[in-house]
């Protein structure tokens, strides 16, 4: 027979895992109704493939060579790059919301945190990555 104590903890459990009841319905419901559209599209809509609708459409004019263009590998890096960099950006902005709750500790690792990341993105810049030839 579980403790008192422990019946009250599961009990908040519980009531805390309630409040993400809301977002877990319009997740499924944003599924369902993106899932059941396509659907629809796919069983109701016009079949009547062709070449020409098969081809890629270039401003109204034939396509003058292979649509698949290739791409530096540069590209690539500075888009990992971004991504690095944005996610930064990701957890920043909630920390400033919560700054004032947490403490000068929090303010610490974000500093290290940032820190870290321009030491980042020097060691990038030096290396010549950002650079586009």
């Amino acid at each position: 027979m579980p403790a008192r104590g422990a019946c009250g903890q599961r009990q908040e459990r519980i009531a805390v895992l309630a409040e993400y009841l809301p977002s877990l319905l319009f997740l499924i419901v944003a599924t369902g109704i993106g899932i059941t559209l396509m659907l629809i599209g796919r069983f109701l809509g016009p079949r009547s493939p062709d070449a020409r609708k098969l081809s890629p459409y270039e401003c109204g004019f034939e396509a003058f060579e292979d649509a698949r263009m290739k791409f530096d590998v540069r590209y690539y890096l500075i888009a990992i790059q971004f991504i690095v960099f944005d996610l930064e950006i990701i957890f920043i902005v909630p920390w400033t919301q919560v700054f004032m709750e947490i403490g000068a500790r929090s303010l610490v690792t974000m500093g290290l945190f940032v820190g870290m990341l321009f030491l980042g993105f020097i060691y990038v810049w030096k290396k010549g990555a950002l650079e586009w030839e």
